[in-house]
């Protein structure tokens, strides 16, 4: 069974109306609006009403829905967003600086005087840069943007998911994806992975309106290569995943010659690689000299970055100068990243995060398949049945498989293709549902939907306990419901229905709710009440090589959440306005021996006072081991500071030769000790930041500065 296509939309009265119409316009002055005159009034207020009412053909409630959907979302998102403070203060501390610099915006520097670059391209920076530029340093300035992406990827999946399967698979896929905690910490979080998002739904949508067959084909398909080109310049090779599922589907299912498909591929092809190349060759070409160095390479290149620490490294674990050691894989069964295999997005520590309603969508997959599987070959619902189960078991399998650095956040990259599954899944056999196998299957979807609802509320018994039980019995009553939906009144197989979808997002939306009322900074953060994530029992990520006893450093809390006291962030409970210049205002230091891992140093006001003394003498106001460390100074100042080593400490760059020479030319006032990663000095890693500690150590002297130790690199013993 195919649901026919969704009709045509009529074309719009041109706003010039017709010569025949201009031919009956009345006499000037009659004071009688001419045939003309009220055609284009018609058409502006048509234009205007149009937003509220959608598409002729659409029933009355479907545009309101819609933009219903975008507004709760939003407002979800907005709400408590400055909570999270900087929080990523690692891609805040590069925001501050592309908001200053128009040389570090375009590669992605760590600091305005262009030291070093984040370990990823910028495409992710620049909507936060070009947001700090606009409306000054601020959480909200840094974060709104993230939202707005969140709202951006809900509203490509409806539209995504309607064009074949009407409104209501639309909106309830919509909905699953607002609703799954992972998106709603990455919406509003400023790690690349909302943008990732927002792109790869773009990608899949643009597939699917090539699929349609119709004249424009060609064109979607370059629009697809162009949303991964861009996504590369994104997370780079992650931006691939689903690549090769989209192009084989559009091989064999595509509506043209086969010539002509292959065609249409190359011409993707070549958007892709011109959308994601050009920023790459001019890195690439650029004298190394006169750029930043290529932060989290070894040997300043990108493409080495790309295929090795952010590449083929994440798959097999071997990872130089990542945290915990580099060079040799660390993954497999019980890997430093947590236990790899099937099961992986279902354990402890990652289904919280995600896997709510990843049964169901499986099971609705192939359920989408069996219903389609007469239809002809270019068969619009079956292939993006293809599409998006395609995308969906291709980025689950290598997520449960890598052996290298996996972090739960990673997950919301599935939360697009899960949620279009079950709305579209839910439509088929909704329409389906006066055969039994129809409603038995969407009986079964909503009875393991409570089930393992019920199993995950119990990873967490104090949160909510009253809703494990709730979930449990309404899931049970709507399988019941549905399994009888052929044969009873409609209304009540909708009410059955309704409570099945309720039961199954009641989890979701406890944890979301939870998430959202929660202020999340550094580098590992979770969805979800504490427990949930990070730190979570049998099978969860464990933290690396030298956290002691199991803590994270910095006062970070073992879920990724905001820890309780002061942090690297503007003041907590405030909105700050646009144009509001912050970085003041932080608390206690952080410590721990690797103090400035995981998020940014908090600084006192003391040691903001020092660097800002004299600041703009300097190309760099103060120099630390560590980016996070660097992060944190920066922040505070909203100056330049040299973070040696880049994210982990283990990059070699600068070389102490070079970094004798900033010295020498007075351009770095203070060296700061006491933390920043593993110093350099991590096994495995090629950082210099051990030598140039220790050099800093014989030569100047030190003076104790609140918590932190300053060196002034102007005044040698």
């Amino acid at each position: 069974m195919t649901t026919p296509p969704p009709p045509a939309v009529p074309p719009a009265v041109p706003a010039g109306g017709s010569s025949a119409a201009t031919a009956t316009a009345t006499h000037a002055g009659s004071g009688t609006p001419s045939r003309l005159e009220r055609i284009n009034r018609i058409n502006r207020s048509s234009r205007i009403g149009r937003l509220w009412r959608g598409r002729p053909d659409d029933a009355p409630w479907v545009r309101p829905a819609f933009l219903g959907l975008l507004a709760v979302t939003t407002a979800l998102y907005v709400w408590n967003l400055s909570a999270s403070g900087y929080a990523n203060s690692f891609y805040s501390a590069a925001v501050q600086a592309g908001g200053e610099s128009w040389k570090a915006f375009f590669f992605g520097s760590l600091d305005a005087a262009n030291a070093i670059t984040v370990d990823k391209p910028p495409a992710a920076l620049w909507p936060m840069a070009l947001s700090v530029r606009l409306f000054g340093l601020g959480s909200w300035q840094i974060l709104l943007p993230e939202v707005l992406m969140g709202a951006g990827t809900v509203a490509v999946l409806y539209a995504a998911v309607r064009r074949r399967f009407g409104a209501g698979a639309g909106l309830i896929a919509g909905t699953v994806l607002a609703l799954t905690p992972v998106a709603a910490l990455m919406f509003r979080f400023n790690n690349p992975d909302a943008l990732l998002a927002l792109l790869m739904t773009v990608a899949v949508y643009a597939v699917l309106r090539a699929l349609e067959g119709a004249e424009g084909s060609t064109k979607w398909l370059a629009a697809a290569g162009v949303a991964f080109g861009f996504a590369f310049l994104t997370k780079t090779l992650q931006a691939f995943l689903i690549l090769p599922p989209l192009a084989l589907v559009y091989a064999v299912c595509g509506p043209s010659r086969p010539l002509r498909r292959l065609g249409g591929l190359g011409v993707a092809g070549l958007a892709l690689i011109v959308s994601g190349g050009w920023w790459v060759a001019l890195v690439e070409l650029w004298p190394a000299g006169s750029r930043p160095y290529v932060g989290g390479s070894q040997n300043n290149s990108f493409l080495e970055l790309t295929f090795g620490y952010n590449g083929l490294g994440r798959i097999n674990g071997d990872e130089v100068g990542s945290v915990g050691g580099g060079g040799g894989p660390g993954g497999g069964q019980g890997g430093r990243w947590g236990e790899t295999g099937l099961l992986r997005m279902f354990n402890d520590s990652i289904g919280g995060q995600i896997s709510w309603l990843l049964p169901a969508a499986l099971l609705l997959l192939v359920a989408g398949l069996v219903v389609t599987r007469r239809a002809p070959r270019t068969d619009t619902a079956r292939a993006a049945f293809l599409v998006w189960g395609g995308s969906l078991l291709m980025t689950l399998g290598v997520f449960s498989f890598m052996a290298g650095i996996f972090h739960e956040y990673y997950t919301v990259a599935l939360a697009p293709y899960l949620a279009a599954l079950v709305g579209m899944g839910v439509a088929v056999l909704w329409e389906e549902r006066s055969r039994l196998l129809a409603s038995a299957t969407l009986a079964a979807a909503a009875g393991v939907t409570a089930w393992w609802a019920w199993t995950l509320l119990g990873r967490t018994p104090d949160h909510l306990p009253w809703l494990r039980p709730t979930v449990l019995v309404a899931g049970a009553v709507a399988a019941l419901g549905l399994l009888a939906a052929g044969r009873v009144d409609r209304r009540l197989g909708l009410a059955a229905a309704g409570l099945g979808l309720a039961a199954g997002l009641a989890g979701p939306f406890a944890y979301t709710l939870e998430t959202l009322s929660t202020g999340h900074q550094g580098s590992i953060v979770t969805a979800g009440p504490s427990g949930a994530g990070f730190g979570g029992r049998d099978g969860g990520p464990q933290p690396p090589p030298g956290f002691p006893n199991g803590q994270t450093p910095n006062g970070q809390a073992p879920n990724g959440q905001a820890p309780t006291g002061p942090q690297t962030q503007p003041p907590a409970g405030r909105f700050p306005g646009f144009g509001e210049r912050r970085g003041s205002g932080m608390g206690g230091r952080m410590g721990g021996g690797m103090g400035g891992l995981l998020n940014g140093t908090a600084v006192g006001a003391e040691a903001r006072a020092k660097l800002l003394q004299d600041a703009d003498a300097y190309t760099w106001v103060a120099a630390t081991v560590g980016a996070q460390n660097a992060a944190g100074y920066q922040l505070a100042t909203e100056k330049p500071v040299m973070a040696i080593g880049g994210f982990n400490g283990s990059d070699p760059s600068p070389t102490l030769a070079r970094f004798q020479q900033y010295v020498a030319e007075g351009r770095i006032h203070y060296f700061i000790g006491g933390g920043g990663g593993p110093g350099g000095g991590m096994e495995g890693g090629m950082g210099g930041g051990s030598e140039i500690s220790s050099w800093v150590q014989e030569t100047f002297t030190a003076t104790t500065v609140g918590d932190a130790t300053f060196y002034d690199l102007t005044a040698p013993r």
